[in-house]
């Protein structure tokens, strides 16, 4: 990938519509993970070739956190699991 590709795909993780991804630590996984009392693989995946997975530099068996605004909650947190590919996917 480019510079240039790579500093404008950068723009996709700012557009107002883009809810914030952020790449959880291996610390912050466990937590989250003995918080909601589940194995990695019940969370929903998503696809190491995800655009925002792939800007994250993501890797299989990462955990992303996805934090949306909600005009009823404030705020809601949202986890999902890097995997290698997902079905109907190449």
């Amino acid at each position: 990938m480019s510079s240039k590709t790579r500093k404008s795909s950068r723009v996709i993780l700012e557009h107002e519509y883009v809810p914030e991804h952020r790449l959880l630590s291996i610390e912050e996984a466990v937590q989250v993970l003995k918080m909601l009392g589940i194995k990695p693989w019940q969370l929903p995946k998503i696809s190491v070739n995800d655009p925002i997975a792939r800007l994250l530099k993501a890797k299989p068996g990462d955990i992303i956190e996805i934090t949306r605004r909600s005009y009823t909650a404030g705020e809601a947190k949202y986890y999902r699991f890097v995997v290698a590919y997902q079905k109907g996917v190449k």
